[in-house]
């Protein structure tokens, strides 16, 4: 069993962000790939078939939602998830689907 949270309105707006964030398909697969590890925009546009605009445009969302962090390299940004509770979150909600969506 686990332990319930209260939820004031300030923690339910802040987390209505986070779910913003995540609320597109392209944001959980860029999600799902820095859950394997840190990685540039060059990179990861190329590992998901997409412009590098677009990735960086989905990136922007998810750090100012703090799902993910960037940390420079020379003239490289290095991205990767913000902690092990995004990873936690991304399992959780998997495990969710796969409940739900047999």
């Amino acid at each position: 069993m686990t332990t319930e949270i209260a939820l004031d309105a300030a923690a339910a707006a802040a987390l209505a962000e986070v779910l913003q964030g995540l609320a597109s398909p392209t944001r959980l697969l860029i999600v799902a790939r820095l859950r394997r590890g840190p990685i540039g925009v060059t990179a990861l546009a190329q590992d998901l078939g997409l412009s590098q605009a677009t990735v960086s445009n989905h990136l922007r969302v998810l750090r100012h939602a703090k799902l993910v962090d960037g940390n420079r390299d020379g003239r490289s940004v290095i991205y990767s998830l913000y902690d092990d509770h995004v990873a936690s979150f991304i399992d959780q909600a998997i495990s969710h689907l796969s409940h739900t969506h047999p």
